[in-house]
């Protein structure tokens, strides 16, 4: 009985050749189906009766397999992906033609920066393998990689995405950087051009202001936490510190990696300490410049955002210096015209006339003021002679004066105007116009 196979035994041409590269095996021109091994059987020959069981069967299969692809690259797309928590990655890689499973174990998937979903187009390296409790076969990846872009980039944009949704990049949330710092914070590597070109500009531009250095890989395994910490450090020294800068040469996506890092991105934004970031070069964007109060395109465009320029402070005070000046002898100019103006005024040149002039008011309104009391008063006396008047004529005593009398009851001074209202033996009071008498009523 004879064999031959869609893919090459070799494990060299199943691989790819040498270099690992991306192999797409095709089918020879005689064979038509694209289901793997097919028996070719030379017709002369009698069948083979001998039975075998599942187990057999499944163990010759599994050789087979495993010993033509110990490595292979395959493109797809990611389908059903699951990530149990053993942290195992459990998904189906497809085309529009074919499915086959897939799994990434524990170790491979942590090494992997980019997050692993349904839909993801990527190109995996791995050998394949049966599983025979259920008689499967299987790719265990071993490398893989987004397909038309870098896993470094991938894993960019998936965590500046999900960090822009929790309002990390958020231009509200940034802060001014102080006029004019007087200590100032730099986390970066000591060694490299960065810290050189910074503090060649500060001491340049600004020498008033203190710098502390604190000292980081920024390159490297462990880089990103060491970077972290140190900015962490800097927010808890009791120095009193006016501005943070975080600083790093050029480089590759690689070499910046540190500062994309999910660590840096979350200490930079829990600083109290404005932050202002010189990373790489001016086409450089680091999820570390996003989240920074200020970005500068480089470490020396840094030192020029953190400090003033002594001369342009020097130039700017001289023009506040001249326009001062003019400023103040425009208004001494206006007040000396205003006082030239005010003794030039009448009450000035002739004191005593203004004086005079108030004084006949003066004595005008006292005599306005007399002839006005003089007047109230005679109309006051002219109306109370007429009301005595009124009240005389209404008053009792000129009724009696005319004859008559008035009669009251001694008693209780009860007016008498009847007979009838006084008894016999009764004592009466009449009241004439001069005097009174006192009578008894004789029956």
């Amino acid at each position: 009985m004879k064999y031959r196979y869609l893919f090459p035994q070799d494990p060299e041409d199943a691989a790819g050749g040498p270099t690992g590269a991306p192999h797409s095996a095709k089918p020879p021109k005689d064979q038509d189906s694209p289901r793997g091994p097919v028996e070719s059987r030379d017709e002369s020959e009698e069948p083979d009766e001998r039975v075998v069981s599942v187990s057999e069967l499944t163990a010759r299969i599994q050789d087979i397999l495993e010993r033509s692809f110990p490595s292979v690259w395959v493109a797809g797309e990611i389908a059903d992906f699951a990530r149990p928590q053993s942290g195992h990655c459990y998904f189906t890689l497809k085309d529009d033609k074919a499915r086959i499973s897939a799994v990434v174990w524990r170790m491979t998937a942590s090494r992997v920066r980019f997050d692993l979903h349904d839909g993801l187009e990527v190109i995996c390296r791995g050998h394949v393998e049966v599983y025979a409790p259920r008689g499967k076969y299987q790719l265990i990846v071993e490398a893989i990689e987004p397909k038309g872009i870098g896993a470094l980039e991938l894993a960019l944009r998936q965590l500046r995405d999900r960090l822009a949704r929790e309002g990390l990049f958020d231009p509200s949330r940034k802060r001014g950087l102080p006029r004019f710092p007087r200590r100032i914070a730099v986390v970066t590597s000591p060694t490299g051009a960065a810290i050189r070109d910074f503090l060649e500009v500060l001491r340049r531009r600004w020498g008033a202001a203190d710098v502390l250095v604190v000292p980081v890989r920024v390159q490297g395994e462990g880089s990103a936490q060491e970077v972290a910490a140190a900015i962490g450090l800097v927010n808890r020294l009791a120095l009193p510190i006016d501005c943070l800068a975080v600083l790093r040469g050029g480089g590759s996506l690689e070499d910046l990696w540190a500062f994309n890092e999910e660590v840096v991105v979350r200490a930079i934004h829990a600083s109290r300490i404005p932050v202002v970031t010189g990373i790489g070069h001016e086409i450089d964007v680091t999820l570390a410049d996003l989240v920074a109060d200020v970005r500068a395109l480089t470490p020396s465009e840094a030192a020029e955002r953190v400090v003033p320029s002594a001369d342009e402070i020097l130039g700017l005070l001289g023009q506040y210096r001249r326009r001062m000046t003019a400023a103040l002898r425009a208004r001494l100019l206006a007040a000396r015209r205003r006082l030239e103006t005010l003794a030039g005024h009448r009450a000035f040149r002739w004191p005593a006339a203004r004086l005079h002039e108030w004084a006949r008011r003066l004595d005008e309104i006292e005599a306005r003021s007399n002839r006005a009391v003089r007047q109230r008063v005679k109309t006051a006396r002219d109306r109370i002679e007429s009301l005595a008047g009124r009240l005389d004529s209404l008053s009792p005593l000129a009724v009696l004066g005319r004859g008559y009398s008035l009669t009251q009851r001694e008693a209780d001074g009860h007016i008498v105007r009847d007979a009838a209202d006084v008894v016999a033996g009764e004592r009466i009071v009449t009241r004439l116009a001069g005097g009174r008498l006192t009578s008894r009523v004789e029956p």
